[in-house]
């Protein structure tokens, strides 16, 4: 079982999408590069923050995700 990444994007957006896929039983990592550049003194803006969840979980959020991208 490995881990797929299914958003890539600002963080305002990662952090709705990452509430939606949750609320139905999901659950998801993020990982900020926006972050994690800012703190090892880089500060690029041009990295985003990316969603992953489980493979086996992806058919459980597939919908979710997919009714989010469209109304983006």
């Amino acid at each position: 079982m490995g881990m797929i990444k299914v958003f890539s994007g600002s963080q305002i957006l990662a952090q709705a999408l990452n509430e939606k896929i949750k609320a139905v039983g999901v659950d998801t990592i993020m990982k900020d590069n926006i972050q994690s550049a800012r703190l090892g003194g880089f500060g690029n803006s041009d990295l985003a923050v990316e969603i992953f969840i489980e493979e086996v979980d992806f058919g459980k959020a597939n919908a979710v995700i997919e009714e989010f991208r469209l109304s983006i």
